[in-house]
């Protein structure tokens, strides 16, 4: 329970779904309110592509964790 692969997943895991909920608000249009603030759309974009690449990197440094 102590591997480094299994951090390494485990924080992939985390990421892919910060990733799959970012896709999931600009499929559906939906506003982020935080107190009278909207956060804008292209706010997503880029976390989405930030949580993304994140996820990817992680897994594969978790695959050559194993070699």
């Amino acid at each position: 329970m102590n591997s480094p692969t299994t951090g390494l997943r485990v924080a992939s895991i985390i990421f892919a779904i910060f990733a799959i909920g970012h896709l999931l608000r600009l499929i559906n249009h939906l506003q982020v309110i935080v107190g009278t603030h909207v956060i804008p759309r292209g706010v997503s974009w880029i976390a989405l592509i930030i949580a993304a690449i994140l996820c990817v990197w992680l897994w594969r440094l978790s695959s050559d964790q194993g070699t």
